[in-house]
């Protein structure tokens, strides 16, 4: 069997067909798997280690924002990650670009569209419509770049600790959750600090609480796309 390349994590089964039919006219042999929730496609990658690039939706099951964007980035640095999504907004597509993403494809987007945005990331390259005009400013952006790497310094356990941290959860329950002592809680909670410059753990709380979408952009999102 050809082991996978590809896998498109979307929630809308019409929109990964649109996907497959444009991913097949770029990649030979590209042997694509699916997920329709952030879980499976962890499962997925964990199973499957010759995969290289992923079809990221902004607003699917299990990924608030750009939290599964920079969980991939943190435990799957050399996977490629292409978002997509029927937020066709300038900021959060420049914003998505900034966290790491190679491409950022709308889901209103043609076949072709679809066709040229892979082929300048197979070519190495970064993808965004020419008809964006972003308005986010060249001081949001070196934020979130500086966000992004910080984020990326982050051991896996570290950055599930960080997680754990802005969900509210003391040393004692993080310890509980993932069956470590308290102590090494504490460690991992001390390396946040120093890796995200920041001197407690409310700030680093609001650090990655950075990575999520407020809920007036998940509605408008939402209501842009209908299949």
């Amino acid at each position: 069997m050809t082991a996978a390349k590809v896998i498109i994590a979307d929630d809308h089964p019409l929109f990964r067909s649109a996907l497959k039919q444009a991913i097949v006219e770029c990649i030979d042999d590209a042997n694509m798997l699916e997920a329709d929730n952030f879980a499976d496609l962890i499962t997925h990658i964990e199973q499957n280690p010759s995969l290289e690039i992923i079809f990221l939706d902004l607003h699917m099951p299990g990924n608030d924002g750009f939290t599964g964007l920079a969980h991939l980035q943190n435990h799957y640095p050399d996977l490629v990650v292409i978002m997509v999504s029927s937020d066709n907004t300038a900021e959060i597509m420049q914003t998505a670009i900034d966290f790491g993403a190679s491409a950022f494809i709308p889901k209103c987007s043609d076949l072709n569209t679809i066709s040229l945005a892979i082929e300048c990331v197979l070519n190495g390259g970064i993808w965004l419509s020419e008809n964006i005009k972003t308005n986010q400013n060249q001081h949001n952006s070196e934020k979130n770049n500086q966000l992004a790497k910080q984020l990326a310094q982050l051991t896996p356990q570290q950055y599930i600790v960080l997680t754990m941290i802005a969900d509210g959860q003391l040393n004692k329950q993080i310890a509980y959750e993932l069956n470590i002592k308290e102590t090494t809680v504490k460690k991992h909670v001390s390396a946040i600090l120093l890796k995200l410059a920041v001197n407690n753990r409310t700030l680093a709380g609001l650090a990655y609480q950075q990575l999520k979408l407020t809920p007036a952009e998940n509605k408008e999102a939402s209501a842009s796309f209908q299949l």
